[in-house]
């Protein structure tokens, strides 16, 4: 069953972002003013994707801590274990914007329609470059109203995993003088990376305690961001560090920031 579930939310799932995608570049063609088009394509696209998501592979999901969401712009730091994060926390907070790698752009369709809303797409080997093109470009769409959404790990990793945690959603908070607002859940425990089968299950999401960021140098700001995260993931979680927590660093080409 799982098989067939899966396969057929491939199916529909490509299709939809083929077509948002396609509407992305639509209305970026006729001259739809950028915030408008973000928000055509990324709230369509995600209110299909979660409702595929929980239909055809059985994944809901549930949020605590939600009155912790602040009223203005944030920095959101968040666990990355699957795909399923990428319209997940779409669904749970206000319009925001994803760090991307810049080869993402190059996928038809997909890349495509990425290009036209408000991401920020960097070149993640660049080094301190590229950390310098994540405070340039985080900071514009902080302006613009936009959240920024950050993964320190740099790459997803197996629930019961801690990648190292690199400052780079800190220093972009810290310069831009917004809110830290950090995230834990256990997608990966349904939705495994670069796994084709997808599993049934309740997706736990818990959004901690807004870390300001006026007088706290950057790496306390990512000490404290990861402290609540990996906590919060043993809390929750206990199941995942039976054989004891692991630490992994990110992969070759997706270097954390």
């Amino acid at each position: 069953m799982s098989f067939i579930r899966s396969t057929v939310f491939l199916v529909i799932a490509s299709l939809v972002t083929i077509s948002f995608g396609s509407l992305g570049i639509l209305s970026y063609c006729v001259g739809v003013k950028p915030l408008v088009r973000h928000a055509w394509v990324t709230k369509g696209w995600v209110s299909v994707m979660v409702w595929i998501s929980r239909h055809i592979l059985g994944i809901r999901f549930r949020v605590i801590g939600r009155d912790n969401i602040p009223a203005g712009p944030a920095v959101i730091i968040s666990k990355h274990q699957s795909a399923w994060e990428t319209f997940g926390l779409q669904a749970i907070f206000p319009p925001l914007s994803f760090i991307l790698k810049r080869e993402l752009l190059k996928i038809p369709f997909l890349g495509w329609g990425l290009a036209t809303i408000r991401s920020i797409a960097i070149d993640r080997k660049a080094g301190m470059d590229a950390l310098s093109q994540v405070v340039e470009q985080g900071r514009e769409r902080l302006k613009e109203g936009l959240w920024v959404a950050v993964f320190p790990e740099g790459t997803r990793v197996a629930p019961g995993v801690r990648g190292r945690y690199r400052p780079g959603g800190a220093f972009l908070a810290k310069r831009a003088g917004v809110p830290v607002v950090p995230v834990a859940h256990n997608a990966g425990e349904f939705w495994r990376r670069q796994a084709f089968l997808k599993h049934p299950g309740e997706v736990v999401v818990s959004i901690g305690p807004v870390i300001e960021v006026k007088g706290v140098k950057a790496e306390e700001i990512n000490r404290r961001a990861s402290e609540w995260i990996e906590n919060e993931m043993t809390r929750l979680f206990p199941h995942h560090f039976l054989d004891g927590e692991q630490e992994q660093q990110p992969g070759d080409g997706e270097e954390a920031l």
